[in-house]
């Protein structure tokens, strides 16, 4: 004997309402993804900005290397004692850089893992360079609030102290060679296809230029080519990269 169950809801409709609305969220979800926000890739804008700012600024704390007083301590510590609304300025655009390139960072990586997956190293490379790059610039700012607020009253600093901040300020914030890594591994991303070639090409000229300055005694060259390089990729990601939002 064969026994057949018929299932007729007293309601009908009501299962329909509920088809449409998973149908709808399933639509909602959709069109979410296909517009991924660029606010991330704005904040990339914003920190090479802040970074050419800083290197610009920086130049001009050049009190150790005037070299009509190099070797003279105090008169050293004069000039920078003059000079100190420049470092200011630099201290402020080296910060908002540092904290903007994590955020741009952090959307890189997700931007990355999107189109190359979980296994690739390549997101994690570029996020690692970033994110050093950013810890090198606060660490480069660590000394200002000693000697900006002490360099007016110069009784309670060392002038050899002094000095040696002059070199720290004109040196630490240009290292940027761990943004070279993130360019280079841009570049290898263009190659597989999950960003647009011309990122990749940037990437591997400008990024690649960074990391070999880095490394090689002519370090200071990357702070010169490494926010340059920044300021363009993140220009591409938030005005171009259509392919990628509308996919």
């Amino acid at each position: 004997m064969t026994t057949t169950t018929i299932t007729n809801p007293a309601r009908t409709d009501l299962a329909d309402e509920h088809t449409r609305a998973d149908r709808t969220s399933d639509s909602s979800t959709h069109d979410g993804d296909a517009r991924p926000s660029r606010h991330w890739a704005l904040a990339g804008v914003g920190a090479g900005l802040a970074g050419i700012g800083a290197i610009a600024s920086s130049g001009i704390v050049d009190a150790v290397y005037d070299p009509d007083i190099q070797g003279d301590a105090g008169a050293i510590a004069d000039k920078l004692a003059t000079q100190t609304e420049a470092a200011f300025v630099f201290h402020t655009f080296a910060l908002v850089s540092a904290v903007l390139l994590v955020v741009f960072a952090a959307g890189l990586l997700r931007r990355l893992r999107h189109r190359l997956g979980g296994d690739s190293l390549l997101p994690t490379a570029a996020f690692a360079g970033l994110a050093g790059t950013a810890v090198v610039q606060v660490i480069g700012t660590s000394l200002d609030t000693e000697f900006l607020f002490g360099l007016p009253h110069q009784d309670v600093l060392v002038d050899s102290n002094v000095v040696m901040y002059g070199h720290f300020i004109g040196t630490v914030p240009w290292c940027w060679v761990l943004a070279g890594l993130a360019g280079l591994a841009l570049h290898l991303a263009g190659r597989a296809g999950a960003v647009p070639r011309w990122v990749g090409r940037v990437g591997l000229v400008l990024g690649g230029l960074t990391l070999l300055a880095g490394i090689s005694p002519l370090q200071y060259v990357a702070g010169m080519v490494g926010p340059v390089w920044l300021l363009v990729t993140a220009l591409g990601f938030a005005l171009g990269d259509k392919a990628y939002r509308t996919a």
